[in-house]
């Protein structure tokens, strides 16, 4: 059995942003018995924070502890001996946030990636772009089926932490576990990336499914086929087959592309219902990850010379003005294929 880490007492831990998923582990770690500073370049994020700490933006039932510092200054953030930053800005931040950061960061200190995206252009994944911008740090990475509106109400959930060296997984593993938010460990940083950067993708596309009145089964078949897209590439960039049949894999994917939590779900939803990208997003009023990973999924896809037909499809309706519905019939009448080719007749 794996021994847990020995984190003896509190902890110092400070939150880079204070988007939902930021605020929800805020609230988590403070729970836990751990000192922790919240920090967001927004006075917007942060004023109705400290003005009444029951009333959570995007966040109902969730009620802000008193005794976590909140600040607009990264170094006042980062000034003390901070144990673990926590990076939970939103993909298309996480490079500026962390050159934010950098001047700041102890040699050796961890960070654990919170965010889930792809950079297109250099087609980082959020760890390499921590790794890159604050090369002093030690990065670790977690994710899993984990919706911020249920993690701050306690809601029970299961996550896992990657990192390239255990003690680092291990760290991290004990200062989040507590009895409603279990934490499991991986080497395998680069699966629980794609694993969660992904699915977005995938999700937008079930959502198209659900806003164009399709059913039970036509989802479940997009998100079984879509995890063997997911893994294909996956295999292709020096992941770990296992990781996508785990939390960060088909564990992510059936939250995302089911829950009506799921912003991009719900964006996909309104594309099935005849909506553009672009009104789509000022409707659901967030960051929609899977819009930002898209084309860098794609043109991974390509540069390993991966089939990926759902994200191609989703590509097509997002940026080249496709009808959701022609999306959908072309999938389906694709050439014949076997499910698996590493299976034959004998």
């Amino acid at each position: 059995m794996q021994k847990a880490a020995k984190v003896e007492g509190m902890k110092k831990v400070t939150v880079l942003c204070a988007g939902t998923w930021g605020v929800s582990l805020t609230i988590l770690l403070a729970g836990n018995g751990h000192q922790v500073s919240l920090w967001s370049k927004f006075k917007e994020e942060t004023e109705p924070l400290l003005s009444d700490r029951t009333v959570v933006r995007n966040l109902p039932g969730a009620v802000f502890p008193e005794g976590v510092k909140i600040t607009n200054d990264i170094a006042e953030a980062l000034e003390e001996d901070t144990d673990l930053i926590v990076m939970s800005a939103a993909s298309p931040a996480v490079r500026e946030v962390a050159k934010a950061a950098a001047p700041y960061v102890k040699e050796g200190t961890i960070i654990v990636n919170a965010s889930k995206g792809i950079e297109n252009g250099t087609l980082y994944t959020m760890t390499d772009i921590i790794s890159q911008e604050i090369p002093q740090a030690r990065v670790a990475v977690l994710s899993g089926p984990s919706h911020a509106e249920e993690v701050c109400r306690q809601i029970p959930t299961t996550v896992v932490v990657g990192a390239a060296v255990k003690e680092t997984a291990l760290f991290v593993q004990d200062i989040f576990m507590n009895k409603y938010f279990r934490v499991y460990t991986s080497p395998d940083v680069m699966g629980i990336e794609l694993g969660g950067s992904l699915k977005n993708v995938i999700a937008l596309a079930a959502g198209i499914i659900d806003g164009l009145g399709f059913g039970d089964n036509t989802k479940a078949a997009l998100i079984t086929r879509g995890i063997v897209e997911i893994a294909r590439l996956g295999e292709a960039m020096g992941a770990q087959y296992e990781t996508f049949a785990g939390l960060s894999g088909i564990g992510d994917l059936i939250v995302t592309c089911t829950s009506s939590h799921s912003r991009n779900h719900n964006a996909g939803y309104l594309l099935g219902k005849g909506r553009t990208i672009e009104e789509a997003k000022k409707e659901v009023g967030q960051v929609i990850e899977g819009v930002n990973s898209a084309q860098a999924a794609l043109a991974l896809a390509r540069k390993y010379q991966i089939e990926m037909p759902i994200v191609e499809q989703v590509n097509e309706v997002l940026f080249h003005g496709k009808s959701a519905k022609d999306a959908l019939a072309d999938l389906l009448v694709r050439d014949r294929a076997s499910e698996y080719s590493s299976l034959s007749w004998e």
